[in-house]
């Protein structure tokens, strides 16, 4: 979610409370017993949110990782010969670079025995 989502988000819930707190007056409540039952209401409100959220995170239906499995397979998808293209678009030190790397990852840490 964005900053700027959160921002309306974050709004929305502070019109709401108006608006329940106003509805509440409305249909015959004192003030403190409106402000009392719109906080309550508005409480419930992000308990249920906080809820969907953990269960979310319990069942691994984050944003980042639903990008990470599309992003893995896409990757899978790619052909050789995509990817070999796309090494070549890259620069001569992005490929160094890349190969370093790669380098240093398949190789396994070596130690001088002697």
């Amino acid at each position: 979610m964005t900053r700027a989502k959160v921002i309306q988000l974050g709004l929305l819930v502070l019109a709401l409370g108006a608006i329940v707190y106003e509805g509440f007056r409305f249909i015959g409540l004192d003030g403190a017993s409106s402000g009392i039952a719109s906080e309550a209401l508005l409480v419930a409100l992000v308990v249920i949110w906080i809820g969907t959220y953990l269960v979310r995170v319990v069942r691994g239906k984050m944003t980042f990782n639903e990008q990470r499995e599309r992003y893995l397979k896409a990757f899978i998808e790619l052909s050789d010969a995509e990817l070999q293209a796309r090494f070549e678009s890259m620069s001569e030190e992005e490929q160094n670079r890349f190969l370093t790397e790669l380098d240093s990852e398949t190789k396994p840490n070596e130690t001088n025995l002697s």
